[in-house]
């Protein structure tokens, strides 16, 4: 693990404010492994880096669509190695049809949420109806 400079580090608790993520959750990320803290304070205590903050932002984006954890890892491992460039042609080809398929998934889910989303609003004004 690098060791940022601490000015370039935040804490759990300003992690948390912006990505309006509990304490308990970024713990629970960190304990299996999804999202780590780039680094620890001398005393121990987790210290994120910009990155990890956009990591975290991008599985608070997955959550509401049900992904499962596993699948917020591998998106995070495809988005890792294209963005490092580290794959040949076919492996990269591989990671983006991946990550296609996640993209089309997102869509499928999303399109769901705003059926279930409009039915709300029509009970909403049939409540306010009568």
């Amino acid at each position: 693990m690098t060791d940022p400079s601490p000015a370039a580090t935040l804490h759990i608790g300003a992690v948390a404010s912006r990505t309006e993520l509990s304490l308990r959750t970024l713990r629970h990320y960190d304990e299996v492994g999804l999202v780590r803290p780039s680094a620890r304070s001398e005393g121990g205590f987790r210290l994120y880096t910009e990155d990890d903050v956009e990591r975290l932002l991008l599985v608070r984006r997955m959550k509401p669509l049900g992904f499962t954890l596993e699948e917020m890892a591998e998106l995070l491992e495809i988005t890792d190695a294209l963005e490092a460039g580290t794959l040949d042609g076919e492996g990269a080809g591989d990671a983006r049809a991946r990550l296609d398929g996640y993209r089309a998934a997102a869509e499928e889910r999303r399109a769901g949420l705003a059926r279930k989303l409009a039915m709300a609003d029509e009970f909403i004004e049939l409540l306010r109806s009568r």
